[in-house]
């Protein structure tokens, strides 16, 4: 079910009349859960199980360790059992292939290489279990002792398939008691929905159609066209991911219930760390609680810090998918972010260089990296590579729109994250209701009908 289609509009315009009446009640938690199960079991209602099993082990495991001082066993039968899973659906195909072409030189054997479809949001959920486990193993919450409610955390609608991937801490509390809801709540619901439908369907679904054309066949284009093609895909998936994420937010808030920032405004950051600080922010906060802390973080001198981002990096990229073209995107931001540490953290970085020359920087890095997270293949990937070395210019054939909508947005999204004065203008109601009124009559006049799913349903 997607939340730019009417399926999604007659789905919520059930669900929230009911949750409203039973708000505050045993009822609450039941009726969100039996919600967010139809939601999810609308695509494959097989999926149903994966979710629900991973939840019941879940807090099994946690109500064990609580029972016993040996919590070391449990914590690891959860983490065997989670990545066991995640690793099925979504490495299983990979590993086989790669294993073939070794086996294929050495004369051996050819393993048969599984079909599997990949279960939608499998690497949220997943990870969102698996934070509560943590947590509770590390003694930073306590055990929840409804089965009802913790599926309800593991499972709620408005961010299961794709985020934000909420913390134990953050979202349970929530579902205890009665959710207050205010007029701020349904006007800011209303606004974060409507921005993310805007971004999605006259943005990202907009911008898509030229890098598909130009992504499908790259050695069809010289590089002009590539370039450009690149640089419409790192705002196509911003737009995409972060639209995805506003309606979760708003559709969440509608209901009384807050969920984290998971994207601030990252294409004006002025260093790669503060590009991560600003991108995929669950995620990023995640692996930096669960793989960067646990592995030493930066307290056992340099090389161990370098090595503990490096590794951490290198998970991100292989977490986004199951090919060497994500690894390859992973090393790259590993390797950008070792190398330039220790530059973003002096003062000549910080009061020298200009604001916008650090923009660019980062944007033109982020976007070479981009080649990898969208090419089809490593031979796809290496043919742009080829052209890029080899500029000849030729007429990219992009519409203007399409430069006019990026440097807008770029514009208004630089404005905005100077603060101050300029953040409050935007921020006047008179220019917000105006600005809600243009999405509107864009989205009805020139927005083609909801056809794409969200790009990250497929990590």
């Amino acid at each position: 079910m997607l939340f730019h289609t009417w399926t999604f509009v007659v789905f919520f315009l059930i669900v929230y009349p009911v949750y409203l009446l039973t708000r505050g009640t045993r009822f609450m938690n039941p009726w969100l859960l039996l919600a967010s199960y139809v939601f999810y079991g609308w695509w494959n209602p097989l999926y149903l199980f994966l979710i629900a099993a991973t939840t019941s082990f879940d807090y099994w495991v946690v109500l064990r360790m609580e029972r016993t001082r040996f919590k070391k066993p449990w914590i690891v039968l959860s983490l065997i059992s989670n990545l066991g899973l995640l690793g099925f659906f979504k490495y299983a195909g990979f590993v086989t292939r790669n294993l073939n072409v070794v086996l294929t030189h050495i004369g051996a054997l050819h393993l048969p290489e599984p079909d599997i479809l990949l279960p939608v949001g499998i690497s949220f959920f997943t990870f969102q279990s698996m934070s509560y486990t943590i947590d509770a193993y590390r003694g930073d919450i306590k055990t929840e002792r409804s089965l009802i409610r913790f599926a309800t955390f593991v499972s709620l609608f408005p961010q299961l398939v794709a985020g934000p991937i909420e913390r134990a801490r953050n979202l349970l509390p929530q579902l205890y008691g009665k959710r207050k809801i205010g007029r701020a709540d349904i006007t800011e619901g209303l606004s974060h929905f409507l921005v993310g439908l805007f971004k999605k369907m006259a943005l990202a679904d907009y911008l898509a159609l030229y890098v598909d054309k130009v992504y499908a066949s790259p050695g069809d284009f010289q590089a002009p066209a590539l370039v450009l093609a690149t640089v419409a895909f790192g705002w196509q998936i911003y737009f995409d991911f972060s639209g995805y994420t506003d309606m979760a937010r708003g559709t969440a808030q509608l209901m009384g219930f807050r969920l984290m920032l998971n994207f601030n405004n990252p294409y004006v950051a002025r260093g790669l760390g503060d590009f991560w600080n600003r991108w995929h922010i669950s995620l990023s906060t995640w692996f930096k609680d669960y793989v960067y802390f646990p592995l030493g973080g930066n307290r056992h001198g340099t090389f161990a810090t370098y090595r503990n981002m490096f590794v951490t990096m290198l998970l991100s990229g292989i977490w986004h998918g199951a090919a060497w073209t994500f690894v390859i995107w992973g090393v790259l931001h590993a390797l950008g972010r070792v190398l330039t540490r220790e530059l973003e953290q002096t003062a000549f970085y910080a009061q020298r260089i200009p604001r916008l020359a650090k923009q660019a920087g980062v944007f033109a890095f982020v976007t070479f990296a981009w080649i990898f997270f969208r090419a089809g293949s490593f031979a796809d990937a290496r043919v742009i590579m080829t052209r890029l070395r080899h500029w000849e210019w030729s007429d990219p054939g992009a519409p203007l729109l399409m430069f006019g909508l990026i440097v807008v947005m770029w514009l208004y999204e630089d404005l905005y994250d100077r603060g101050g004065a300029t953040r409050r203008l935007l921020e006047r109601p008179a220019l917000r209701f105006a600005s809600a009124l243009a999405m509107i009559c864009w989205l009805w006049v020139v927005a083609a009908p909801a056809t794409r799913a969200f790009l990250y349903f497929q990590f």
